[in-house]
Formats: structure tokens, sequence, C-alpha cells
């Protein structure tokens, strides 16, 4: 069994910055491929990020492509979602998930998830 739990949120203006983290405990996640998924009011979970196993292979969003870096330290078992140039679309509940195997963008292909963090950003 895993346990994830995000950290990092918060609120923030438009053009800031936010670093979420999703801390697993349990067992080692070393071996799990990491997605950041999101969830804003009356819509559907969204895929966010996802990174590989190793850190190598990493996938984006379109829609946060170029302002979100996804990245883990395998030593302190723990994912990072480094976000800037927030906007008010960013606005959601952020939730880490792990998976054995390849990254990927499908909330179904993920076996363990946390309980979210909330961003709000503000114009």
């Amino acid at each position: 069994q895993v346990q994830l739990v995000e950290s990092g949120g918060g609120s923030v203006q438009a053009g800031g910055s936010l670093r979420l983290s999703c801390a697993a405990s349990g067992r080692t996640v070393n071996g799990y491929a990491v997605g950041w998924f999101r969830r804003a009011p009356g819509k559907e979970r969204e895929f966010v990020a996802s990174i590989s196993s190793s850190g190598r292979n990493t996938w984006y969003a379109d829609i946060t492509k170029g302002r979100f870096i996804i990245s883990r330290d395998n030593a302190k078992n723990t994912v990072y979602l480094q976000m800037n140039s927030l906007n008010s679309e960013d606005t959601a509940g952020y939730y880490c998930a792990v998976r054995l195997g390849l990254l990927s963008k499908y909330e179904a292909d993920y076996d363990y998830w946390g309980q979210g963090t909330q961003v709000t950003v503000s114009s």
C-alpha cells in the first residue's frame, strides 16, 4: 500500500509561482511513474504532467507545457510540480497519483491517489 500526501498549495496572484510536493510513504515509489492531475470547480479531473520512475522522461498537458515542471527526488520518495506564470484557469485541486509501469496521462492507469491540495489563483 502506498500513501500519498500533497502539499504546497495555497493562494497566489496571477503571474506567481507555487511548488507542490507529493510525498509517498508505505513503500518506496522509486519504481513507479507519478502523475499530477487537477480538478477545477464544475469540471472533470484532467491530466497535468507525468514523470517516469527514473525521472528521465516527462509528459505535459498542452495547457501546462512551458509553465510547469515535474521532477522527483527518489532519495526523498517525493515528486514535485513547479508551477510558474499561474493564471486563474489554474485554480483547482491538484492530485498526485502513482502507477507501476510507464508514465501515463490517463487517470484509470493509476493505482494510488493522494487527497489533493488546493491552488487558488487570483487575478
